[in-house]
C-alpha cells in the first residue's frame, strides 16, 4: 500500500500583504502529479489546508480544487482539520465530499477509521483532527488543577484518545496508520508556526503515539522531519515555506510503502515549484550592485549602515519582490546601540530631532527640513 502524506498547506496565507494564491496552486498541482506519477493508493492531508477558519472564497477554491484534483488521480483522499481550521465547517462539508470520493473529519470521533482495500491488499487509517486543550480539560477541571497537572491531564487524556482511535487498527493482515494533527514533544518548529499551540501544554510524548502501526503521518509543525517513535513518524513539513523563518527548509511531501508484515519504507520527495523566501543582507551599494539577480524569490532585505529618507522604495526599485526591508545599525559589545547619553534642557526641537537622526543613522537633510516646516506648524 502506497501513500502521499502532505499537510499544513495553509492556503490563504499572505507574505506581509502580498497574497500567495498562485503559488499555492501551483504547488499543490505539483502534489497531484506526484500521486499521479507514483500511483499512490491513498493521500493523507493531515490538517492546516486553510490560514484562518475564515477563508476568503479565493482561498477556499484554491483547497477544494486541489482536494479534488488529488482524487481524480485515483487515491482516496484522507483529510482531517487542523488548529488553523474550522472543524464545524469541515464537518457540514462532510457529505458534499463523500460524494466526490474525499473522506474530511473536523472533530474527532470513534469509529471514524478508513479501510482501503487495493489490489488485494487493506490499510486501515485512523485519522485524528486537533484536539484543542479546552476540548479536553473542561472549567471545572481548570478550577481543580494547576498548570502543571492540567498540561500532565491533557496528555493523559490525548494518548487514551490516540490508542482508542487506533485499537481497531490491530489487524495483522492489514496496514495500519495513524494521521494526527498534533505537537509531539521533540518536534522542531520550521519558524511559522502559531506559537500559542506549539508550547508545552500541547506538547505529547512520542511514546503517546501507538507502537503497533506501520506509520505515523503528523502534521502542525512546517518543518520535515522525523521523530524518535515506536513506529516510523514523520512531520511531512509545509509545502511552501510560509515565512522566512522556514526559509532554509526543504519543502516536499512523503510517500510511504507499507505492507502488512514488512517495515514501511518512508521516502521524502522535494517540491520543485515552491517559490523561495530569501534574506539579502548589505550596504546600499551592494544591494544596487546585486539588483535583478533574485528571480521570482520574495525577499527580506536588511540594509547595513546610514539609512536615507525613502530607503524602502529606493530598495524596492531594485528588487520588487522585497516584502520587508529592514535597517541593520551597529551595536556595541553589551548589545546597545551605545547612544550617548546628553540633556534635552536648552536644545531646540532642530537639535534634538537632528541628534535622533545622527543616532538612527539616518543621513538626509530633506527629513529634517521637513520636521522643521511640520513643527513651525504646529507650534503656530
Amino acid at each position: 500500500m502506497r501513500f502521499l502524506h502532505t499537510s499544513d498547506w495553509h492556503v490563504g496565507k499572505t507574505i506581509r500583504g502580498h497574497t500567495r494564491l498562485d503559488e499555492h496552486t501551483a504547488v499543490l498541482a505539483e502534489v497531484a502529479e506526484i500521486a499521479e506519477r507514483e500511483s499512490v493508493d491513498a493521500v493523507l492531508v493531515v490538517g492546516d489546508l486553510f490560514e484562518s477558519p475564515a477563508p476568503p472564497p479565493e482561498a477556499q477554491k484554491v483547497v477544494y480544487d486541489a482536494l479534488l484534483a488529488l482524487r481524480r488521480t485515483g487515491a482516496e483522499v484522507l483529510v482531517v482539520a487542523g488548529n488553523h481550521d474550522h472543524p464545524a465547517t469541515f464537518e457540514s462539508l462532510r457529505p458534499l465530499f463523500a460524494a466526490a470520493g474525499v473522506t474530511v473529519l473536523g472533530h474527532v470521533a470513534a469509529g471514524s477509521e478508513v479501510t482501503i482495500e487495493r489490489d488485494g491488499e487493506r490499510a486501515l487509517v485512523a485519522l485524528a483532527p486537533w484536539v484543542s486543550q479546552r476540548y479536553l480539560v473542561k472549567a471545572e477541571q481548570l478550577l481543580a488543577l494547576d498548570g502543571a497537572e492540567a498540561v500532565s491531564y491533557y496528555a493523559e487524556r490525548m494518548q487514551q484518545l490516540y490508542a482508542a482511535l487506533c485499537g481497531p487498527l490491530r489487524d495483522p493482515d492489514a496496514v495500519g496508520v495513524l494521521a494526527a494533527h498534533c505537537f509531539v514533544r521533540g518536534g522542531k518548529l520550521g519558524g511559522g508556526e502559531r506559537d500559542a499551540q506549539t508550547i508545552h501544554e500541547y506538547a505529547l510524548d512520542p511514546q503517546a503515539l501507538p507502537s503497533h502501526l506501520h506509520y505515523v503521518a503528523l502534521g502542525h509543525l512546517h518543518r520535515h522531519q522525523t521523530l524518535a517513535a515506536a513506529v516510523p513518524t514523520r512531520y511531512c513539513g509545509s509545502p511552501i515555506a510560509v515565512d522566512f523563518g522556514e526559509q532554509d527548509d526543504a519543502k516536499g511531501v512523503v510517500l510511504v510503502d507499507a505492507h502488512p508484515r514488512t517495515p514501511a519504507r518512508v521516502e521524502f520527495v522535494a517540491l520543485q515549484s515552491p517559490a523561495q523566501l530569501r534574506t539579502l543582507t548589505g550596504t546600499l551599494d551592494e544591494l544596487r550592485a546585486g539588483a535583478g539577480s533574485t528571480g521570482d524569490a520574495w525577499l527580506r532585505v536588511r540594509v547595513l549602515g546610514a539609512a536615507p529618507a525613502g530607503l524602502a522604495d529606493t530598495v524596492r526599485e531594485w528588487y520588487p519582490r522585497a516584502v520587508a526591508v529592514e535597517i541593520v545599525r551597529d551595536l556595541d559589545g553589551e548589545g546597545n546601540r551605545g547612544r550617548a547619553t546628553s540633556t534635552r534642557k536648552g536644545r531646540s526641537a532642530h537639535d534634538l530631532f537632528a541628534d535622533f537622526c545622527g543616532h538612527e543613522q539616518v543621513s538626509d537633510d530633506r527629513l529634517v527640513a521637513l520636521f522643521d516646516e511640520l513643527h513651525a506648524e504646529a507650534v503656530g
